[in-house]
């Protein structure tokens, strides 16, 4: 009987180098182009990106509905006693938003305009705030650069009256398990991918009504007739 040969230890070695050799060389991490090496800051980013899993209740995430208003399109409805935010669209259609309102003893209501808008808006907390905020033994910054982890968001419309910033906004938010409580300081909050949606359709000078936490005149306003199945199917 032949028994098969084994390679020896010396000849699996030297395969091994000769591999080695005629393989292509992989390219250093260093030597990459920096599109292709991740950002010294994405490090950070997981643990945004597990925050903004927490969605809220389905009945807050973004639809088209039917609505009833003789309000023109464009206008922005924030009915703070329901916590959803509607952009008219006219024929009786609107996309609706859930959205987080002012705590207790902090909402509002009133007609303002769209003063101006900003993308990953930086953060300057009122006066007012960070005193409240010291009393609790909470230090805030005096600013906070724009980013994943700043309280506005992706984006900010700030909202004016008579020309003068009110210092409330419709902003987004890096908690978005809030959207749908009453949790801010009279800002209207939006999830991320929300906001940019309005962000994207609401211009400067938009006409914003906002109805306060007791649902006051709401009827008189518009009347929300549920899901536009249509609309869903082929609107954006």
């Amino acid at each position: 009987m032949i028994f098969p040969r084994f390679p020896s230890r010396f000849a699996i070695l030297a395969a091994s180098a000769l591999a080695l050799l005629i393989a292509p060389a992989l390219p250093d991490a260093s030597a990459m182009p920096r599109s292709a090496a991740p950002a010294a800051t994405e490090t950070a980013l997981p643990v945004v990106e597990i925050a903004q899993s927490k969605k809220p209740k389905s009945k807050y995430w973004r639809k088209k509905v039917r609505l009833n208003t003789n309000e023109k399109p464009g206008t922005i409805i924030i009915d703070t006693n329901t916590k959803y935010l509607y952009f008219v669209e006219g024929n009786n259609r609107a996309t609706r938003y859930g959205v987080g309102v002012g705590r207790e003893g902090f909402g509002w209501s009133g007609t303002v305009k769209v003063g101006r808008k900003a993308e990953w808006p930086g953060w300057t907390p009122p006066a007012t705030m960070i005193a409240r905020e010291r009393k609790k033994g909470r230090n805030l910054p005096a600013y906070m650069k724009g980013g994943p982890n700043n309280p506005l968001g992706a984006r900010a419309l700030y909202l004016y009256k008579g020309g003068r910033d009110t210092i409330f906004r419709i902003h987004g938010t890096n908690q978005p398990w809030t959207i749908g409580q009453n949790m801010s300081s009279g800002c209207i909050r939006m999830m991320n991918e929300d906001v940019e949606h309005l962000y994207s359709r609401a211009g400067i000078g938009s006409k914003v009504i906002v109805i306060g936490p007791n649902g006051k005149g709401s009827e008189k306003l518009y009347t929300d007739r549920g899901m536009d199945f249509l609309g869903s199917l082929f609107g954006g």
